[in-house]
C-alpha cells in the first residue's frame, strides 16, 4: 500500500532520536473562544504517535476546559470511584496504554510538541504539564519515568529569513524563499536558552515564516542538530499532502482536532459525556463538568474508543 507520510528512514529504522528505541511523540494544543464569547470553554487536544519506528499514526484525545484557561487541566487526573477508590486517569495515560497495546513496548523516551504558548507563559505550563506527564507514567508503574523532551512551537512572531542573495539559486527556491530546511540557532536566537528557527516547508506565495521552537526541557540530552534534523524530517510526514509543512505535525495535528471539537459542542442542556480520555471521569452519569468560579464547564460529546485511534481530525 502506498503511504505519502512514512519516511523512507523509518523503513530503515534510521529516524535521528526515534528509531534506535521506543519513542512517543505527542502534540498539545489549546483553542480559544473568540473575544466576546465569554462563556465558551477553551477546547484542549493532545494527540501521541502509535506505529513506533513510523511515528505517522496519531491518536487523538480532546477536552473542554475552563473559560481561556491555557494550561491543559485534563493530561492527568486522580479522583474517587465508590468501587474502584482512588482512580487516575487523563489524556497522557491513555494514549501512553494506547501506544503499548499498539507497538508491544512501553515508550523509553517521550518528546512533547506544545503549541500556542506565549513567551510569558512558558514557565507555568512547563511545571504544570510536564508535572502531569510524570505524574501519569508513575501511575502505570511506580518507577516508570521516561526522559521527556518538552518543546514549545511558536508560528505568530514578525521574524522572517532572507538570502543574502536573492541571484543565487543555490540558496533560494522559486518563488525567492529561503530553501527549506534552513535553520537558525545563533544571533537572532537567546544566548543561553535552546531555542531554534525552522524553516522546514517551501513558500508557495509571499515571503515565508519560519517556525520559532523553544527547548524548555530536555532530560533526553538531544544535541541541537539532533533535535533539528528530526523536527524537519516529521515536517514531511503530514498526511494531508505531499509537501512539507510550516510546523511541526504533531503540532499541527492537535490544532486540528481542538479546532474540529468546538464544533461537537452541545447547547448548555447537553447530558453528554466528555470527550475527553478517561470520560469516564470524576462524576457520576459520565459527566465531566469541572466548575470554573460560578461557571461550569460544559462537556464534549463522548468519542467512541475505535474514533479514538484514528486521525479523526485530517
Amino acid at each position: 500500500m502506498l503511504r505519502n507520510t512514512v519516511l523512507v528512514d523509518a523503513l530503515t529504522r534510521r529516524i535521528p532520536l526515534v528509531s534506535d528505541r521506543p519513542t512517543i511523540i505527542f502534540g498539545a494544543d489549546v483553542t480559544h473562544p473568540h473575544p466576546g464569547e465569554d462563556s465558551s470553554p477553551s477546547i484542549a487536544a493532545v494527540v501521541a504517535s502509535q506505529d513506533w519506528p513510523e511515528v505517522t499514526k496519531y491518536a487523538g484525545l480532546v477536552s473542554a476546559q475552563a473559560h481561556r484557561q491555557e494550561l491543559i487541566q485534563d493530561l492527568f487526573k486522580v479522583w474517587q470511584d465508590p468501587q474502584r477508590g482512588t482512580v487516575t486517569g487523563g489524556m497522557i495515560k491513555e494514549l501512553l496504554i494506547s501506544f503499548k497495546r499498539a507497538t508491544g513496548q512501553k515508550p523509553q523516551r517521550i518528546i512533547f510538541y506544545r503549541d500556542g504558548v506565549s513567551e510569558g507563559q512558558f514557565y507555568q505550563v512547563l511545571l504544570y504539564e510536564l508535572d502531569a506527564i510524570r505524574k501519569a507514567c508513575a501511575s502505570l508503574e511506580p518507577n516508570y519515568q521516561p526522559p521527556v523532551t518538552f518543546v514549545v512551537v511558536q508560528k505568530r512572531h514578525h521574524t522572517r529569513l532572507f538570502a543574502n542573495n536573492h541571484n543565487d539559486q543555490r540558496t533560494v527556491d522559486r518563488s525567492g524563499n529561503i530553501l527549506p530546511g534552513t535553520v537558525v540557532d545563533s544571533k537572532i536566537c537567546h544566548p543561553t536558552e535552546f531555542d531554534f528557527y525552522l524553516c522546514s516547508h517551501a513558500g508557495i506565495q509571499g515571503t515565508s515564516r519560519p517556525a520559532h521552537y523553544h527547548v524548555l526541557w530536555d532530560e533526553n540530552k538531544f544535541t541541537a542538530d539532533e533535535l533539528q534534523t528530526l523536527t524537519n524530517n516529521l515536517c514531511y510526514t503530514y498526511a494531508r499532502c505531499t509537501r512539507s509543512v510550516s510546523i511541526v505535525p504533531p503540532a499541527y495535528y492537535a490544532h486540528l482536532a481542538a479546532f474540529r471539537a468546538r464544533f461537537y459542542m452541545e447547547p448548555d442542556t447537553s447530558d453528554s459525556g466528555s470527550m475527553a480520555s478517561g470520560a469516564r471521569g470524576p462524576t457520576q452519569g459520565g459527566r465531566n463538568t469541572r466548575p470554573f468560579g460560578n461557571v461550569a464547564v460544559r462537556p464534549l460529546p463522548a468519542l467512541k474508543e475505535n474514533v479514538k485511534r484514528v486521525m479523526f481530525y485530517c
